[in-house]
This record gives C-alpha cells, structure tokens and sequence, in this order.
C-alpha cells in the first residue's frame, strides 16, 4: 500500500505555520495553528480535523511542500470521519468505478485526458485543438481521483490512481495534456506525494493554451473585455500553473480586474461545501464571491472547472456578468465563438 511522504521534523521547525494561519475558515495565531498541527502529525485529535472544508488551500499555503491538507485527510479516515453524510460519499466511490465503460480515440504520442467529464471532449475543437482532437482518453479508468480528498477517502486513491496511470502507460501516451485542472494536479502532486511513479510527462492544458494561441497570434482579435477567474480548488495543487492565465488574458487583450478573493486568496465555487460544510457556509462563500466579481467592474467571470461552472453560471449572470470557459474565451478571440 502507498503512504504519504511526509517529513514531520519540517512541521515541527516550521518558523509560520501558514497552512493554518492562512486558512479562509479558520481563525488561528501562528503558536496555536504550529500546536493544531502537530496534534495532527501525532496522530491526535485536532479541532482542525473537524473545522476542516476541505478548500485544499493549505497544500499551497505551506512554504515547504509537505502536504498538510493530504495528511489531515489520511488522519480524518484513519479516525473514521466522515466530511460528507456516508450516503453521499459512497455514491461518490460509486460513481467514479471503473466498469469497463471508457472511450479511447486515435491514440498518438501526445493526447488529450478528459478525464471523466464529456463536457472536456466537447471543448476539444477547433484550430486549438486540430492537431488533437482525434487523439484522447475518457471515462472512469482515467478518473483522476483526487475529489476523494474532499471526502477523506485517501484509501479509494491509493487503490485507484496507480491503476490509472498504468491504464494510460498501456496506451503508450508520453505526454498527456490533461484538460481538468484536477488531473494535472493528481499527476504532479497526489501521486508523486504517496511515492507513485508517473511514467509519462503531464502538461497542464493552460500551458497548451498558451503555446497554440501563440503560433495563432496573427489571427487574434484582442477582446477588449474585462473579466474575474473562478480559482477551483484544484488549483492549489498546481499553483505554479497560475501565471498562465494571465498571459492568455494579456494575449487575448483582457483585463483581469483586481479583486479580494483571487491568487492566494481565492474563494472556491462553493459547491463542495455544501456537500461537507452545509448550505449556510457554501451561499456565504458564493455570496462573498460574486459580491467581488461584482465590486471589481467584471463583465465576464472566466472558469477553468467545468463542475466551478455548472455552480456559479447561472448566479454570476444573474449578476449581469457573463459566464465563459476559458477555452471558449480563447476562441472567442480567434473568431470561433
């Protein structure tokens, strides 16, 4: 069985204890969040494994890469607590088994991962993706895992993931343009993090954005437009990846306005939350979201995560702003949409 590599003596010597003090739902002073957590390396109880939502944020907060939100998880099953009711948890480890039911295209060297999410392989056209589009992997045998750090399932994961990567080694893929941010942050974050060998090279699909709307420059109609991004929570586990979005904004001629709760600060979509934390909590962090959104003058809110979009597109535009994946946006501006 795979374990977390996790070096207690860097929590123990930690001058800040960020993980905590940074987080968005709890209030803690340095000294305080530094004993909370090493409650958590013990193995003891810690009000943190109860006020816990589950944001992910403290994988980026800590300044040493040591995993503290993938321990509070492993401590939370190994103490049999639930984040969710156990109803909806185990239709979540349900949902997502793999049953045989996936589809593969033309797999060449190079390919697309949808992961388990149709909606990616519709966003796979176009002169974006022309040279890809025949090319890629979906359904439950490439599921990426990770939504079972929400419900403190790492065993599900340490079960599941190898077998999907050795799933996409079979297929001879060396390097995968993985289209759902979690994906990526699996694959560069979760695995490496239990000791999982990662046989092919994942790239981030913000990064591939990147690259074909540069060879497509000359063809690019500047937007003119100005526009908040919904952060998932996935993207604390590639938060080196960030900086992509705003050079496709400044490529496209976008204007990301400044806001509160963006960067290290961002607001998830909420909707997890109220699986684990409850309506009340999860209308508080949409309202203080798009309250921003609408602070900050934006006219388009740009999503990365198709489920952060299926939460907020129909509040934001309620709102008067346009909601807009951030491939649409992209092709948008060379004149597809």
């Amino acid at each position: 069985m795979y374990t977390l590599k996790f070096d207690e003596n860097l929590c123990a010597t930690c001058q800040t204890s960020d993980c905590l003090v940074k987080c968005q739902f709890m209030d803690m002073e340095s000294e305080a969040a530094h004993r909370e957590m090493m409650k958590i390396v013990k193995g003891e109880y810690s009000s943190v494994l109860h006020d816990c939502k589950t944001c992910y944020a403290c994988e980026e907060y800590c300044p040493r890469g040591n995993h503290p939100f993938y321990l509070i998880t492993e401590r939370r099953e190994e103490k049999g607590m639930l984040t969710a009711s156990r109803a909806i948890t185990n239709q979540w480890i349900n949902m997502c088994e793999p049953q045989g039911k996936y589809k593969v295209g033309e797999i060449k060297g190079k390919a697309l991962s949808c992961c388990f999410i149709g909606e990616l392989r519709r966003f796979a056209r176009g002169k974006l993706f022309e040279d890809l589009r025949s090319s890629y992997i979906l359904g439950p045998e490439f599921f990426c895992e990770v939504v079972y750090l929400h419900f403190a399932k790492p065993s599900i994961i340490k079960e599941r993931l190898p077998k999907v990567i050795e799933n996409i080694k079979q297929l001879g893929i060396k390097q995968l343009i993985c289209m759902h941010d979690e994906c990526y942050g699996s694959f560069t974050s979760l695995a490496p993090a239990y000791g999982m060998e990662v046989p092919f090279e994942p790239i981030h699909y913000f990064e591939y954005l990147f690259e074909k709307l540069t060879d497509l420059k000359g063809q690019i109609r500047p937007l003119k437009m100005k526009a908040a991004y919904q952060r998932p929570c996935s993207s604390r586990l590639s938060p080196d990846k960030y900086h992509f979005v705003g050079k496709i904004f400044d490529l496209i001629g976008v204007e990301m306005v400044k806001r509160e709760y963006q960067e290290e600060n961002a607001l998830c979509c909420g909707e997890v939350l109220r699986m684990v934390a409850g309506y009340e909590v999860a209308n508080e962090v949409q309202k203080k979201n798009i309250d921003d959104m609408v602070l900050s003058k934006a006219e388009y809110c740009v999503f990365n995560c198709p489920y952060c979009e299926m939460a907020l597109s129909e509040k934001v535009s309620k709102k008067g702003i346009k909601p807009i994946h951030i491939i649409d946006l992209c092709k948008m501006a060379i004149g597809e949409k």
